[in-house]
């Protein structure tokens, strides 16, 4: 994806590798026999007697789609296929199975519940969510094709000198801002084929080389929190916190920056501390030389104009009466009109994370409307669950899991579920900062899980350049992991306290 951005050459060789290990002939046996216990495990889910869930009332419906939730967690946490396309199968099984178009003879009998509507469940790939994610996939190919990325970093950077140590805060304030707007892979590719030629410039003895590359992944993962478009769990958390079928509270573009703008500007000056004192320098001076820049022409200005006219809307959404969803849309016809992407451009939108999404929100549709959300909530005592608890155990589960399977098909698995509990909380919240804290804290904690070179692609990039040893990533990316969630969810009961959000 995003072959206009500097340094893709990194993504697709991170991607390569991947493939080669994904379809290297132990890895498929394991799959096999991983893809094999899931499906004995939804079978079982799908045919065992209603009675046995203990849940009053259960259709076959809502217990086909407890077996279909079943399948889709073991697959995201197992890996047996790529997320997306666990995501597609999903909503195929849904549509096939739980909709008004399924099978006749598996949409008959005692007991079926009423069937879910088939249009809804093919509408989650359009939910205005999405159109928030296609908005900045546009945003971001529009600024690499036309070379607005590589000026901007170039002139960013410039302020920050040649001090050794500056030029480290340089670099990851850079690619904390860039990561607000534009795919954290893209800009940890971006950013890290820029430090190339700072690389050679440094002792191959000295630590500084592993301060800068490990400097990208963590800024990048950080930076992504700043913006409801940032990362995917920031998206999926806004999902749920503005429907207007569910806790409808109508959070905003500019809202979610006005808290979470301060959170990540102390996150990655922590960062830059943490990497000075841990990697220390032995050369004091280095000179930056990044190649490329912007193009000269109209589509560039045409890009420049629209790219903060679109940010400028999105942080004034309150005022304006556009909200973010509707935003995301005019740089793409802007662009689309002008000429500035073709069709070809549009081969470049990360149409995978798209389709994630979009299976998450199906599950989530599915146990709302087949009515099980709410035999849930009768059923079990969600009320007399302790708040602090719900806290502690959502973050820790998305920490935990996000530093192994991808932190979209994290939220995507969370969400729904933390959306029927917190509803049913209700007040009880009140006393941790009200829903918003535990939503948008699996937010967080989904962007702080970076111990690993497979918690993340910036991490995975970040490691391949043979610079970084894992070691090194487990220190960094748990103590900063443990600052980020803690500081996190601090400042969530606090603007919550403060009647913010």
């Amino acid at each position: 994806m995003f072959k206009s951005f500097h340094g893709f050459h990194l993504v697709e060789a991170y991607h390569t590798q991947r493939h080669a290990h994904k379809y290297h002939p132990t890895t498929v046996a394991k799959k096999l026999a991983k893809a094999l216990f899931v499906l004995i495990v939804m079978l079982f889910l799908w045919n065992m007697p209603t009675e046995w869930y203990g849940i009053d009332g259960l259709t076959v419906i809502q217990q086909r789609i407890i077996a279909i939730f079943a399948f889709a967690t073991l697959m995201w946490v197992l890996e047996v296929v790529s997320s997306w396309a666990t995501s597609v199968g999903i909503i195929v099984l849904m549509l096939l199975f739980t909709s008004n178009s399924g099978i006749a003879p598996f949409m008959t009998g005692e007991n079926l519940g009423e069937p879910l509507a088939y249009k809804n469940i093919m509408a989650c790939f359009a939910d205005p969510v999405i159109m928030l994610f296609i908005g900045g996939f546009v945003l971001a190919i529009a600024a690499g094709k036309t070379g607005l990325d590589a000026q901007l970093a170039k002139v960013l950077l410039k302020p920050f000198g040649k001090k050794s140590e500056n030029v480290l805060l340089g670099f990851i304030l850079i690619t904390g801002l860039f990561s607000m707007f534009v795919s954290n892979t893209a800009t940890a590719a971006m950013m890290l084929a820029f430090l190339a030629p700072v690389f050679k410039q440094l002792p191959p003895e000295g630590k500084g080389r592993i301060a800068l590359a490990m400097s990208i992944p963590v800024a990048a993962n950080l930076g992504g929190m700043g913006t409801p478009i940032g990362t995917p769990p920031n998206n999926i958390a806004l999902k749920y916190l503005n429907d207007p079928e569910g806790l409808n509270m109508n959070l905003g573009f500019g809202e979610w920056m006005l808290f979470m703008l301060p959170l990540v500007a102390v996150l990655l000056f922590i960062s830059w501390v943490l990497l000075r004192k841990m990697f220390p320098f032995t050369q004091k001076t280095i000179e930056l030389n990044i190649e490329g820049g912007m193009k000269k022409g109209r589509n560039t200005w045409i890009v420049i104009v629209t790219f903060f006219v679109t940010v400028l809307l999105w942080l004034t959404d309150k005022l304006t009466g556009i909200n973010s969803y509707t935003v995301a849309l005019i740089p793409f016809v802007v662009f689309a009109m002008t000429g500035v992407i073709t069709k070809y451009d549009l081969e470049e939108i990360n149409w995978s994370v798209i389709w994630m999404v979009a299976g998450g929100f199906a599950l989530g549709y599915g146990l709302n409307a087949s009515g099980l959300a709410e035999r849930a909530v009768e059923s079990i005592p969600f009320g007399d669950f302790s708040p602090l608890l719900i806290l502690l155990l959502s973050g820790i589960i998305c920490y935990l899991l996000s530093n192994f399977i991808s932190n979209s098909a994290t939220a995507a698995l969370l969400m729904p579920i933390l959306a029927v509990v917190c509803t049913a909380m209700g007040d009880k919240l009140d006393m941790i900062g009200g829903t918003p804290t535990v939503l948008i804290g699996v937010a967080v904690a989904a962007s702080s899980a970076m111990v690993l070179p497979v918690s993340t692609p910036p991490n995975a990039l970040a490691f391949s350049t043979n610079l970084v040893h894992q070691n090194d990533m487990v220190r960094v990316g748990l103590i900063m992991g443990i600052i980020s969630m803690v500081l996190g969810y601090g400042m969530l009961y606090g603007v919550a306290m403060m009647g913010i959000i």
